[in-house]
């Protein structure tokens, strides 16, 4: 969809046509942290649903169907500040954190339980970063590609665990605007 990705932007993108796009919104007036995620044609395909009134920040990934497909939860009493994705069975899928030494570029760090860990880097906060694996670029996250306020862009490499990209960028969007 050209509203959503320019023509400028996709042919600067490194991945083929078969990549696919998503579009994260955050609800401005919501209780608890509400995403509604739709593809490049305009449909909505996930829900990311935050729980108030917790102790821990929690947030239930869904699909449109109101399955859910992992949780995001806030860990508790570790050094660095962490997110845990788990599956529907209730294990442990990644752990998410800020990197100890950032000189130049803020990077993240998800551990995957079964492969290699994801390295995000970049602006976090202007939402305009990538997600690696194995140095391997697999997904992109950009705001320029809207107008719109706390809208922002993933773009998911072919082959790539969509749910897990999305769920990651739910997750650093968490930690890095914790004000929200």
């Amino acid at each position: 969809m050209v509203a959503l990705f320019g023509r400028k932007r996709r042919q600067q993108r490194s991945f083929d046509a078969a990549a696919t796009r998503y579009k994260m919104r955050q609800r401005m007036f919501s209780i608890g942290d509400d995403y509604e995620i739709e593809n490049d044609r305009g449909e909505r395909v996930f829900k990311l649903d935050g729980k108030a009134l917790r102790i821990r920040k929690t947030i239930l990934f869904k699909d449109m169907d109101g399955r859910e497909l992992c949780k995001i939860q806030e860990r508790m009493l570790h050094l660095r500040d962490s997110m845990e994705i788990e599956g529907p069975d209730g294990n442990r899928i990644a752990m998410i954190h800020k990197a100890m030494i950032t000189p130049l570029r803020e990077r993240w760090i998800a551990k995957l339980e079964d492969g290699p860990d994801l390295h995000v880097q970049g602006n976090i906060v202007d939402h305009e970063y990538t997600i690696e694996r194995d140095g391997t670029k697999i997904a992109e996250v950009s705001k320029r590609w809207f107008r719109a306020r706390d809208t922002y862009g993933v773009e998911v490499a072919p082959g790539q665990d969509v749910v897990l990209i999305l769920a990651t960028a739910a997750v650093i969007d968490t930690m890095a605007h914790p004000a929200r």
